[in-house]
């Protein structure tokens, strides 16, 4: 019998060519969990995951699922996964849901944040795992900017040359840009985003946030609709996905609590 299960899963990308798996020589985060959950489940195992990260993005809240013949208890798969991981992945939870869950099609939003320091000096610890931007940023103007981006748009401007989507529109429900001593967080929720375009949205508002640009600027991008338009593309290492919302019938469980400064909340 066929057992279906979603997996919580926390990662630093660091290391990694993002989570799909390669066809060439390269370490996935993919790669790592599907050996590991192989090792447990002593058969082959394939994942799909709710959103693809690219290369150095991290997760908090990444959600999968996959399929196993094998029948073995949530601590074993949990245990025996964790074991067979490298220390920068590891699972956070296991839950068997039924056979029409799907952690891709099934999620109904997915939330990112984006994590900057803007001060003097980079820092030591955090090197790889934010964005330092050395001038000062102002998170007000960088919010009041981001409004225009709000609802079902367009966002061609802010897509990747590579992006493979048969469409350009998406959804975003609210982005919220806060500072709290030194750390700035920009907080994007949407049904679904294109590739590359959280980091474009971020390296749009940074020209925002540090007076190259007006306030109006965001708007005036989207609705040009041309990528050569926009700000740069943030760099990878300030991206996590943290957090995908299904729908509540599948009561899957909460994650625990990942510093990413969360005086944000």
């Amino acid at each position: 019998m066929t057992t279906r299960y979603a997996v919580g899963l926390e990662y630093d990308g660091t290391q990694y060519a993002g989570w799909q798996r390669q066809p060439f020589f390269a370490s996935t985060i993919q790669e790592q969990v599907e050996r590991a959950l192989g090792q447990v489940a002593a058969h082959a195992v394939e994942t799909t995951c709710a959103g693809r990260t690219d290369a150095g993005v991290h997760a908090t809240a990444q959600i999968i699922h996959f399929d196993a013949d094998a029948v073995r208890s949530d601590f074993a798969w949990l245990a025996g996964g964790n074991r067979y991981l490298p220390a920068d992945i590891r699972l956070q939870w296991i839950q068997a849901v039924p056979a029409d869950f799907h952690a891709r099609y099934s999620a109904r939003e997915r939330h990112y944040r984006y994590l900057i320091r803007h001060h003097a000096q980079p820092s030591a610890l955090w090197a790889h795992r934010c964005h330092w931007h050395k001038k000062a940023l102002d998170a007000v103007a960088m919010h009041t900017a981001a409004q225009a981006l709000i609802g079902e748009h367009d966002f061609s401007a802010f897509r990747a040359a590579e992006c493979q989507a048969k469409s350009p529109w998406r959804y975003i429900r609210c982005i919220d840009v806060r500072e709290r001593g030194g750390w700035l967080a920009v907080d994007i929720s949407g049904n679904a985003f294109l590739h590359h375009m959280v980091r474009n949205i971020v390296g749009t508002l940074l020209a925002v946030g540090d007076g190259r640009r007006s306030t109006a600027w965001p708007g005036e991008v989207l609705a040009s609709r041309d990528r050569r338009a926009a700000g740069i593309t943030a760099p990878a290492q300030g991206l996590y996905l943290n957090g995908i919302t299904y729908p509540p019938a599948y009561a899957l469980p909460a994650f625990p609590p990942a510093w990413i400064p969360d005086a944000f909340q």
